[in-house]
């Protein structure tokens, strides 16, 4: 294979396809330019969406903040001990690939991630669609996404409050594979060098389900085309922070490296938290 090792790519049990393609098996792989003044934002031109829904299909409460045409930030509404998933869809015709972090870690590996493109990512074939509804702890199961208190979450049982709340997504298009070998391996060889207030929300560890999954290869370019980052807060948090209009509009926050304040191990699976009993 060479000196660069190419990255893998998973597919969990995908749910519909928006072309005439048949929807797939989900997939993944191994392997910030904010401004005051955000460029125009349109969802429907965006050539890929994400939703946070519920088991009905329901999108939950979804507030757009401060969008660009890289960098696309909203606030959710989320429901106590309600289950979720993260649905998307690619608009595009081309192969894509995301990596997703709930609450600042890889849903794929359970790691701690910064979104990069040597992180494992799910795979999404042109006009597909795609929902992912828990950690993936084995190549055929998941355990549930679910809002609960943030003491209660994956990530604060693994000590990590670093990114508590946040739903985050960097998408990644296919290197091409018409490239020569010797362009390939010199971008390959360059992108892989190199106390949390009791009422905020977190995404627990649920109960497990079947979620098939087999392996695809992709090449993912060395930066991201579009990364998604959804804060989600119980709904009194929301009215504090103006979100929504209620009567309290005053929240401080600790820091998040995920949703800054001022917005202008080893195992290929995600391991089962240290305090979890099957």
């Amino acid at each position: 294979m060479g000196p660069i090792k190419r990255i893998i790519a998973f597919v969990s049990t995908l749910v519909v396809s928006l072309s005439a393609c048949a929807s797939d098996q989900p997939r993944w792989s191994n392997p910030n330019n904010t401004s005051s003044y955000p460029a125009p934002y349109s969802e429907q031109n965006n050539p890929v969406s994400i939703d946070i829904i519920d088991d009905r299909g329901q999108t939950f409460g979804k507030h757009q903040h401060r969008n660009n045409y890289k960098n696309h930030r909203a606030y959710v509404e989320a429901r106590k001990g309600a289950n979720y998933k993260i649905r998307v869809r690619n608009r595009s015709n081309k192969r894509i690939a995301v990596v997703i972090a709930v609450d600042g870690r890889n849903i794929i590996s359970g790691k701690k991630s910064y979104l990069k493109n040597n992180e494992r990512m799910y795979v999404l074939g042109p006009h597909q669609s795609a929902t992912y509804k828990g950690w993936r702890t084995g190549q055929n199961k998941v355990n549930r996404f679910f809002f609960t208190d943030a003491g209660n979450s994956y990530s604060a049982s693994w000590g990590d409050h670093s990114a508590m709340g946040v739903i985050a997504a960097a998408v990644y298009r296919e290197i091409p594979r018409y490239e020569s070998q010797t362009d390939y391996y010199k971008k390959s060889s360059k992108a892989r060098r190199g106390t949390m207030a009791a009422e905020d929300a977190g995404t627990g560890f649920g109960h497990e389900e079947h979620s098939a999954s087999r392996k695809v290869e992709f090449e993912a370019e060395k930066h991201h085309s579009g990364q998604y980052f959804f804060k989600y807060e119980w709904r009194n948090t929301l009215c504090q922070r103006g979100v929504l209009n209620c009567h309290n509009n005053h929240y401080n926050s600790g820091g998040n490296r995920f949703w800054p304040n001022n917005i202008s191990d080893n195992s290929a699976y995600a391991p089962y938290p240290p305090s979890y009993r099957k």
